[in-house]
């Protein structure tokens, strides 16, 4: 299966049936779809992921004049939330807002016949958004610790990181593309989404009320936030780091099962 054949939508009838026998497994499939929107994402999504960026470096450099220098928590979290944002904007705002407009277009007619699992078309897809943040974010990441005295000898922890968190938000918006009856409610959940994934992300922790605490530990994004802040330390805490990436897996884990139950949902429809 080539990589344009996926990228491209066509139009073919609605089957909803499993794939065909001899087609490829999960991992072939969710590769193939995997190049194939990667590919897609760079023409059509280059230009937004520059928006993404500017954003948050925008954001790194207004919040720099109102914060505590002296707080080294807190320059961590900034920095890494504004990282993270990157993934959000792309993953989880654009996303919902490509799975929304292919629902209402009848997309999904042509994804629903090609011989792979539905698993496969959002594994690939989720991906494809996820690793495509991952300059962007590089770029946030470099920036913000420049800015903020942070020290750069852990910075490939940016990588992990943001693919963990991409997955996470990626199935998010996905799910919420796949489930919500309109286009125009699927980009405004992803961009409501994407707001409050900035607001707790960028915020420190430790200053918010008990009752937004709880808030923020049911964003996705928000594990790999404080993962990412723990390797701006010099000694960072890497059993601690590990567990607010396996917090991000397991929701990650959720979102894309979630996603993948709505997908099939709306190609038997």
């Amino acid at each position: 299966m080539s990589s344009t054949r996926v990228a491209g939508l066509a139009t073919a009838p609605r089957t909803g049936s499993p794939p065909r026998a001899g087609g490829p497994g999960l991992i072939a499939g969710t590769a193939a779809v995997y190049a194939g929107q990667l590919s897609r994402a760079r023409a059509a999504r280059a230009p937004l992921l520059f928006v993404a960026t500017l954003q948050s470096l925008g954001i790194l450099v207004l919040v720099r004049g109102f914060v505590d220098r002296s707080n080294e928590l807190t320059r961590q979290g900034i920095v890494a939330g504004a990282t993270v944002l990157v993934v959000a904007f792309v993953a989880l705002n654009l996303l919902a807002q490509r799975f929304g407009a292919l629902r209402a277009g009848r997309g999904f007619d042509y994804y629903a016949a090609l011989p792979v699992p539905p698993a496969a078309v959002v594994l690939g897809t989720a991906a494809s958004y996820a690793t495509f943040t991952v300059p962007g974010a590089a770029v946030t990441a470099v920036a913000g610790a420049l800015l903020y005295g942070l020290p750069l000898g852990h910075l490939w922890f940016v990588f992990p990181a943001v693919v963990f968190a991409g997955a996470a938000l990626a199935g998010l918006g996905a799910f919420l593309g796949l489930v919500l009856p309109r286009p125009e409610l699927a980009t405004l959940a992803g961009q409501l989404g994407m707001t409050i994934v900035l607001f707790l992300g960028i915020y420190p922790a430790h200053r918010l009320p008990g009752a937004l605490q709880a808030v923020r530990a049911a964003v996705p994004s928000t594990y790999a936030v404080d993962a990412l802040a723990g390797s701006f330390l010099r000694s960072p805490d890497w059993v601690g780091i590990g567990g607010h990436l396996a917090g991000c897996a397991a929701v990650a884990v959720v979102a894309l099962t979630a996603a993948t139950w709505a997908f099939r949902r709306a190609t038997l429809r």
